[in-house]
């Protein structure tokens, strides 16, 4: 009589179960995944609850542990982001950055060039400063000019928001999309200038900023009243403007020192946004707790709820299959693979946050670089480009756009979504095209 061996059926049976239960964890992070993206784009102010909650129902569902939860969240990023954050506002209030402005402004030779310099300004800023804050330090001395004018102040803010959008790119704390890319590619300050030895994302920015001064001085070349403005603002302490400039000189310093610890730049920008809510406390005589409370934690949690869902479509799969299917379309074409990405990423950021996208977006294109065996900086810094300025076409792309559209809302000037493009639109592909070819000619060989 035969016997028959059950052990390979019941081992069978238990890889079966186990393949299945992970094709529904898959569908279910992809699930969650997208209808958290699609929610984003449809109710832009609730963003963060929807961040989290994806985030939460991940972790409830079994998708991911919290465990994995807890170390997809890039803390480097985190710390960066917070410690700037109360350095930069505490900037803000000191008025120095309205004080320069307006002796730029006052200096200038016509409307025209007052305008530039302006912009110009906001963009530097905007370097070392988030693009939020950015327009609100420089859109008081935009409205005053205008007001004094008597000039519709549209296309100065306008062209405000997108200069300072585009700069915040230039360096690791300029904005939250280059602190992702920094902390997935263990990128120090100083890398944003020279990576490897090559020149960095910096310097496609400014060749991009340059490319793109010629359409905003052909936007405004037809004003040529001579500026006087109004008398200049009084600097209520130069202590901020002291921190902010040896928080960048200490990041650019602890750059060239490799000590094997990941976590060093988030250390320092921490103990300095310490050090700033202390001096605060002091000076001003503020509540610690007040100071805390005033933070953007909308932004702090919607940042950790998207490390999380990208966490999740990273651990089960999704990223791969992406970029499978991207390199697919491309075959071994380099540069085709290049162009895809950084303009299917400048599209999609004119209507979608380029925050959650870039963290999306960062893994695949490092999955798609070793497929197509190219360095994997050129996709990386390709995508930051494409994702942080097609945020530059429309007046959903960005934060810094929406505040500068309500702005002007509240002086009586509505923003037309046709006239934002009518500027948005050059400016970003002339921006985009000339940072685009650099950082091929750089890195694309």
């Amino acid at each position: 009589m035969r016997v028959w061996n059950s052990k390979p059926a019941l081992e069978l049976n238990i890889l079966v179960t186990i393949m299945m239960s992970f094709m529904e964890t898959k569908a279910t992070a992809l699930l969650i995944f997208i209808s958290a993206y699609i929610l984003f784009v449809f109710l832009p102010k609730k963003r963060t609850h929807i961040a989290v909650t994806a985030a939460l129902l991940l972790v409830l569902l079994g998708v991911i542990s919290p465990q994995q939860a807890f170390f997809a969240i890039n803390w480097n990023v985190m710390g960066i982001f917070v410690g700037t954050l109360v350095v930069a506002d505490i900037f803000m209030e000191s008025r120095v950055p309205a004080y320069i402005a307006e002796i730029i402004v006052d200096k200038a030779k016509n409307t025209a060039w007052s305008i530039l310099l302006i912009c110009a300004l906001a963009g530097f800023i905007s370097a070392f400063v988030e693009n939020v804050a950015t327009v609100l330090i420089v859109a008081p001395i935009a409205l005053s000019l205008a007001k004094k004018l008597k000039i519709n102040p549209t296309n100065m803010m306008i062209a405000i928001a997108i200069s300072s959008n585009l700069q915040g790119v230039a360096t690791l704390i300029g904005d939250p999309p280059s602190m992702l890319l920094g902390g997935f590619a263990k990128m120090t300050f100083w890398d944003f200038f020279f990576y490897k030895g090559r020149p960095s994302i910096f310097f496609a920015v400014e060749l991009g900023a340059i490319a793109s001064f010629f359409v905003l001085y052909f936007i405004f070349r037809n004003l040529r009243e001579k500026t006087t403005l109004i008398p200049v603002e009084k600097v209520r302490s130069w202590v901020p403007t002291i921190l902010l400039v040896s928080l960048i000189v200490l990041l650019a310093l602890s750059s060239f020192f490799d000590t094997g610890f990941s976590y060093a730049a988030g250390i320092i920008c921490i103990v300095f946004g310490i050090i700033a809510i202390l001096w605060e406390k002091l000076v001003n005589k503020g509540s610690i707790i007040e100071g805390i409370k005033s933070l953007d934690w909308e932004t702090t949690l919607f940042l950790v709820g998207i490390f999380i869902l990208v966490g999740s479509i990273s651990s089960t799969g999704w990223i791969e299959t992406t970029a499978h299917f991207l390199s697919g379309l491309v075959g071994e074409n380099i540069f085709l693979g290049y162009t895809l990405l950084v303009f299917i990423a400048v599209f999609l950021s004119a209507f979608v946050d380029n925050v959650p996208f870039l963290a999306a977006m960062l893994p695949v294109a490092i999955t798609m670089s070793g497929k197509l065996a190219v360095n994997p900086s050129l996709f990386l810094f390709g995508l930051l480009i494409g994702a942080s300025l097609g945020g530059n076409i429309t007046p959903i792309g960005a934060s810094a756009n929406i505040v500068a559209c309500g702005l002007l809302k509240k002086e009586g000037y509505p923003v037309k979504f046709t006239h934002f493009m009518k500027i948005g639109l050059p400016f970003t592909l002339v921006a985009v095209v000339a940072a685009y070819l650099l950082v091929w000619v750089v890195w694309g060989r």
